[in-house]
């Protein structure tokens, strides 16, 4: 296996997930485990043999954590983990918080749990109730 930073300097001006646009200097990425979506080392999902990504459930209660596990760098296909939380907004995020930390994940990751409580609140119901009035 590849250094990580000889794979970026292979990948970081031709890959398929690049998105260039026209007068934007920095070029977006669409790649998976990418949490700013910026073409860039430090958030490049996939040189590195750690990286994590939040999608949302496939049953829209909760949000599924997607990450790689450094031990099974060598085999691609056994690497990417995914865990589904969906016990409740304030226990998921201290679950995935505890997670993080637990394998020693990157620290500047607290974007992360942002947009994780994105999804939790983008899937509560907001109940109206009418006024009656006499």
């Amino acid at each position: 296996m590849m250094s990580s930073h000889l794979t970026w300097m292979i990948i970081r001006n031709n890959n398929a997930y690049l998105l260039k646009k026209r007068n934007i200097k920095k070029p977006f990425s669409t790649e998976p485990n990418n949490l700013n979506n910026l073409s860039s080392y430090r958030y490049s999902g996939l040189i590195h043999k750690k990286s994590v990504g939040v999608v949302a459930a496939p049953d829209n209660k909760g949000f599924t954590v997607v990450y790689k596990k450094s031990r099974s760098s060598y085999k691609p296909a056994k690497s990417v983990v995914k865990r589904t939380m969906k016990a409740g907004p304030r226990r998921s995020l201290y679950k995935l918080k505890r997670l993080l930390r637990a394998n020693k994940y990157r620290t500047d990751l607290t974007k992360f749990l942002c947009i994780a409580g994105s999804f939790t609140q983008s899937q509560c119901s907001v109940e109206v109730t009418e006024a009656t009035t006499n």
